[in-house]
């Protein structure tokens, strides 16, 4: 291909990615490091007939003036990074250098409000997207070795948990497991505990927020298994097969090896994907017992009294280093696969 067909070819989708992608990642990245302004506070006294007394309010008009000579907000470099609602660098520094025991030492830097949405996400990510890949793998071969006329429907209902959006899927479950609800009174009346709740403790809110992430994600996951199991050569298969290979030996030593790299490609997005988790959280009035990097930037922008741009902005371009860590492993590795192969 002529370099000028390459360029006019690639152009459009250079600019659709620095118009839609690029530039905003900057702009988020500028705004982190600015802070809201403080208000302007004025003090006027106040006489009336039994006296006159001071009193001290905002004064609109100057806060307005600050606010539009400086529109992004007062500049504090990287301040918003470091402070105690994001890594809290002093604070861990003061945790670390105590001298507590080792579980002192994680509860305490665990309720600082970064780490305690960290550690869910991180929770969330690392056993959602091998469960949901696990099962996808599972329906999918279940589907494939069904017959012909029963595939359609089952599909449907495979899918049907991907179709449902988050947030409504979320509620679904979140009423479902009230105490008044199909699961909640089942498990109240298998356990004989009325008090018995899955949104009591953190513990079980967590594995409610895993067991609906896992069974909103699977389906994406049988899909692209599934697709990959009608590219499986058949005559692999079948020598497999005349050498005597039962059904599991067929699937880890022919089915597996061939839908290797769909499953890099399911493992990305699925990471991607569950990094991210917020609708779950708000579907389930969880935010008491789970929080996540996603909730925290709704937290900071939804403020009833003033939204945290740059604390939001912050949260958000740590959210991207994030889920670049969490990638560059898998990265690597298909790079250096790829290098292999083009020698």
């Amino acid at each position: 291909m002529r370099h000028r067909d390459f360029t006019a070819f690639i152009l459009p989708s250079a600019l659709a990615m620095l118009l839609f992608i690029a530039l905003p990642i900057v702009s988020v990245a500028v705004q982190s490091l600015f802070v809201e302004h403080e208000q302007v506070l004025v003090t006027v006294e106040n006489c009336g007939p039994f006296g006159c007394q001071e009193e001290t309010k905002v004064d609109p008009d100057a806060t307005a003036a600050l606010k539009e000579a400086e529109p992004l907000g007062r500049f504090n470099g990287l301040g918003t990074y470091l402070n105690r609602a994001h890594l809290a660098v002093t604070e861990v520094g003061e945790i670390l250098s105590d001298n507590d025991g080792i579980g002192d030492v994680i509860s305490r830097i665990y309720n600082l409000p970064f780490y305690k949405a960290l550690s869910f996400t991180l929770v969330y990510t690392f056993l959602v997207t091998p469960l949901s890949m696990i099962a996808g793998f599972a329906v999918a071969l279940g589907v494939n070795s069904i017959p012909r006329m029963f595939k359609g429907p089952v599909i449907f209902l495979s899918l049907l948990p991907y179709i449902v959006t988050p947030l409504l899927g979320s509620l679904i479950l979140f009423w479902m497991i009230n105490s008044d609800g199909v699961i909640g009174a089942t498990l109240q009346w298998i356990f004989n505990d009325p008090e018995l709740s899955l949104k009591a403790s953190p513990g079980l809110t967590w594995i409610t927020l895993i067991v609906y992430g896992t069974w909103h994600m699977t389906p994406f996951a049988f899909v692209v298994f599934y697709a990959g199991l009608q590219t499986l050569p058949q005559d692999t298969l079948e020598s497999a097969m005349i050498d005597g290979a039962n059904r599991w030996e067929r699937i880890r030593y022919v089915v597996i090896p061939h839908l290797v790299p769909l499953a890099t490609f399911v493992g990305l997005v699925l990471l991607m994907d569950n990094f991210r988790v917020f609708e779950p959280i708000i579907g389930f009035s969880a935010e008491a017992n789970a929080t996540s990097l996603s909730w925290s930037i709704y937290n900071d922008l939804n403020g009833s009294v003033n939204q945290l741009f740059g604390s939001a902005a912050a949260t958000s371009i740590l959210t991207m280093l994030g889920v670049i860590v969490l990638l560059m492993p898998v990265l690597i590795r298909t790079w250096r696969e790829f290098n292999r192969k083009a020698r």
